[in-house]
């Protein structure tokens, strides 16, 4: 299973009140780990896209679980991986590491999707093999 890595800097913006990391925040740092995931063997999204006719693989389902907070100034590493293929989904896991402690994991199961055949809305794809091996 191939694992990507992406370093953060906690910033001031990036807080609450307490001080502490606003907790949407890490949802919007793992959406963009998929995307670098993606980026991380080669298919980063404009040419995913672009190859298969897809307009991007949305959300359907989000978890988040909260172990150790996060505060400005820290720096923290976003692990993310593919953890299993479904006929047009994938289940990707994140794991965000401040040192060597666990603080959150973030479980997202995304759909490949393209423009629906009327031309409005979307609709799901199945996930090319060629993608499946990628990330063996």
């Amino acid at each position: 299973m191939h694992i990507s890595q992406r370093k953060l800097q906690i910033e001031w913006g990036d807080c609450d009140p307490a001080g502490i990391v606003f907790y949407p925040r890490y949802f919007a740092w793992f959406d963009a780990s998929t995307a670098n995931h993606f980026a991380s063997v080669g298919l980063p999204k404009p040419e995913l896209i672009a190859r298969y006719g897809v307009v991007g693989f949305p959300m359907v389902d989000t978890q988040g679980r909260f172990y150790i907070p996060s505060k400005f100034g820290d720096e923290v590493t976003i692990e993310t991986s593919i953890t299993g293929f479904g006929k047009s989904s994938f289940d990707v896991h994140h794991r965000l590491l401040r040192g060597d402690k666990l603080a959150v994991e973030g479980f997202e199961k995304r759909v490949l999707v393209k423009r629906a055949d009327d031309g409005e809305g979307i609709k799901s794809v199945q996930v090319p093999d060629e993608i499946r091996t990628l990330f063996q």
